[in-house]
């Protein structure tokens, strides 16, 4: 039987923009509301307006899909490009443009609701809670990581662990309002807050760590 009516296989078929970026916002919004396994491919092609089909083409199954789905909330605000070190910049700026990311990140409204999920369900769905793990937080330590490996290669930092000084300052970053945001007792900080922290984190880290 003659298959030239059925359309071409492969990885050179384009795929819509327009329909990928419907999906994300779309798993995002069900993954706050429903959890993971509360979500199906289903609900999740119907809140985006597309077919199943379409999402597993995109996607090739629901894990894929989540892990996706926090990588591109993570770029929203930390973008890869923020984790290079130009030449001549100061090493103070990159960190503050990290931080500032970074902090806008954690305490959105988003970030509080997908962290109080995994937290009410990553007991009884480790595999969901790694996942999102190497998605979002691995990718910025990993990140910072590199940054701080290159920075004290150039003279910039003296880091003898990068990757220790990595999670250091991320934690530094948090502070304890992210906490408190999370068990509810807590306002989003103001934008004068939210400066304030930054520039105390990133100039207690960096007298840390300077030559």
């Amino acid at each position: 039987m003659s298959n030239k009516l059925l359309p071409p296989n492969g990885p050179g078929r384009p795929k819509d923009p327009a329909k990928r970026k419907a999906i994300l916002e779309a798993a995002e919004t069900l993954f706050l509301r429903n959890g993971y396994d509360g979500s199906s491919m289903d609900a999740i092609a119907a809140e985006a307006g597309v077919s199943k089909l379409t999402v597993y083409s995109h996607f090739t199954d629901k894990e894929t899909l989540f892990a996706f789905a926090v990588k591109s909330k993570c770029e929203q605000q930390i973008p890869e490009l923020l984790f290079e070190l130009p030449a001549g910049v100061p090493i103070e700026t990159v960190l503050m443009n990290i931080a500032h990311g970074f902090h806008r990140l954690i305490n959105s409204d988003e970030s509080i609701e997908l962290h109080r999920v995994l937290i009410t369900h990553g007991a009884q769905n480790p595999k969901m809670s790694q996942m999102f793990y190497d998605a979002g937080p691995q990718r910025l330590i990993d990140g910072m990581e590199q940054l701080l490996t290159q920075a004290t290669l150039r003279g910039l930092l003296q880091v003898s662990n990068p990757l220790v000084a990595a999670d250091q300052f991320f934690c530094l970053v948090k502070g304890g309002c992210n906490f408190r945001l999370l068990i509810g007792c807590g306002t989003p900080p103001s934008e004068d807050e939210q400066a304030a922290q930054v520039h105390a984190s990133v100039d207690l880290f960096v007298r840390a760590y300077r030559p």
